[in-house]
This record gives structure tokens, C-alpha cells and sequence, in this order.
């Protein structure tokens, strides 16, 4: 058995989909839930609300988020897929 360690949802997808079960998760427990450093989470986070998948507000010191379901899915051949489509497919509600 290989040695790689790969998965089926990017890092992208995963941050989309935690913060559209909660919204005011730290980038700190997001890296931690998904083992990633809490640089690449801010990284992310910052490409996902540039696009306007996200939301991003202020509540005192804490960041929240919101997840716009309704805008398609980036690659060209996905384009008739909403954001809300994919987080039924991967949640795990």
C-alpha cells in the first residue's frame, strides 16, 4: 500500500463544507479538523470569499461566515452544479 495520502475532496471543498454546517469555526479548528496548517485555512478562506462563496462578518472579535449556496461550482464542466448540490452530497447530516 502506498505511502501517499490523498482524498477525494480538496482542502477547498472541505473548508466550504465545514463552514457551511457552522459558521463561526476558527481557522485554527478547521485546520485541526482537517489537518491542514492554519495558513493554508486563511489561504483558503480568503480565495473562497475573493469568488463570493463566502461571506465573511465581524461578531465582536470572532469571524463568521456564510456559505452562498447558490452560486455554481467553478470547473467548466460542473458549471450546472450549486454549492448547495455539493454540500448534500459530501455532508454528513
Amino acid at each position: 500500500m502506498s505511502n501517499n495520502h490523498w482524498t477525494f475532496i480538496t482542502n477547498h471543498a472541505a473548508v466550504l463544507t465545514l463552514l457551511g454546517r457552522e459558521d463561526n469555526l476558527t481557522a485554527r479548528k478547521i485546520g485541526s479538523q482537517l489537518n491542514i496548517t492554519t495558513r493554508t485555512v486563511y489561504r483558503i478562506i480568503r480565495d473562497l470569499e475573493q469568488e463570493g462563496y463566502i461571506k465573511k462578518s465581524k461578531d465582536g472579535r470572532e469571524n463568521r461566515y456564510t456559505v452562498n449556496q447558490t452560486l455554481p461550482l467553478r470547473h467548466k464542466n460542473q458549471r450546472d452544479i450549486q454549492v448547495r448540490e455539493l454540500l448534500l452530497a459530501i455532508s454528513h447530516q
